[in-house]
């Protein structure tokens, strides 16, 4: 599976934007995925992640509310919908997938996109 991330941008404060994550490959359906953000010097953090099926979904406490990940396994492309944007939320975006759903550390992951930056201004 490769992934492609797309979507990132410059944004206001209280703002939107929606992050897309492009698969390739026939498998894409048989993976969860997960979105994870990292800044500069820190460790990357998980975000939220969506079930193969797309039933089931999971958020880090920081993004819950705010944030929600759904998937169109017919394009093979999961999204990330952030509305209430804060400043704190700037950081370079990836998604990923993985063979079990609801997982939260980097080793979980098999497969990387490149990373999106989404920058929130105050």
């Amino acid at each position: 599976v490769q992934l492609q991330a797309f979507g990132g941008g410059l944004v206001q404060a209280g703002g939107s934007l929606r992050l897309s994550c492009a698969a390739s490959g026939s498998t894409f359906s048989r993976y969860a995925e997960g979105w994870f953000r990292q800044a500069p010097g820190k460790e990357r953090e998980f975000v939220a992640a969506i079930s193969w099926s797309g039933d089931s979904t999971y958020y880090a406490d920081s993004v819950k509310g705010r944030f929600t990940i759904s998937r169109d396994n017919a394009k093979n492309t999961v999204y990330l919908q952030m509305n209430s944007l804060k400043p704190e939320d700037t950081d370079v975006y990836y998604c990923a997938a993985s063979k079990v759903f609801g997982v939260t550390q980097t080793y979980e992951y098999d497969y990387w996109g490149q990373g999106t930056l989404v920058t929130v201004s105050s």
